[in-house]
């Protein structure tokens, strides 16, 4: 069992995680630390929520999201350091994760040059690309980085009328 001078006050964590006192309140809202509360009702934390908290940032960090971290924290030891194969366990699902990720990213890369579907006819160019607004039909977002293609019947596409 743990002294009450083991515990640390919402501001001291705040001050040794570097992140805001209300960042804290919103991840103990998620489930992802947890404290106790004085008689008084103040928010006590342990030692190991800083390593929490480090585990978190370093998810946000390769872009996970706070739901995936909280995912992965619930498979870990609340109030000690993951062993070597609870850690290898998770480092195998971001490692998937972080792979997606990259597919992604190189994705949109190679669609940089090209419309991407978002319906904005802001760039004389998005008439060649996406006349009439068609990626405006199949619903919002961008379109064709969403997976969609564009029509080839009738449509002129980056490559139409380049000599060769």
């Amino acid at each position: 069992m743990t002294s009450p001078h083991d515990r640390l006050p919402i501001g001291e964590l705040a001050g040794r995680s570097g992140l805001a006192a209300s960042a804290l309140r919103y991840y103990e809202e998620l489930g992802l630390i947890h404290s106790e509360r004085t008689g008084g009702g103040q928010r006590r934390y342990t030692r190991a929520t800083l390593r929490r908290i480090a585990f978190i940032r370093a998810a946000q960090a390769v872009g996970l999201s706070l739901e995936e971290a909280g995912t992965a924290l619930a498979a870990l030891p609340q109030d000690r350091a993951p062993n070597a194969a609870q850690w290898n366990k998770v480092a195998r699902t971001w490692t998937r994760r972080i792979d997606q990720q990259i597919a992604e990213l190189q994705k949109l890369r190679g669609q940089l040059s090209s419309c991407i579907g978002c319906g904005c006819l802001s760039l004389r160019k998005c008439g060649l690309y996406n006349p009439g607004d068609a990626a405006a039909a199949r619903g919002a977002g961008a379109r064709y980085l969403m997976g969609d293609r564009p029509e080839t019947v009738g449509v002129r596409t980056p490559d139409a009328g380049r000599q060769t």
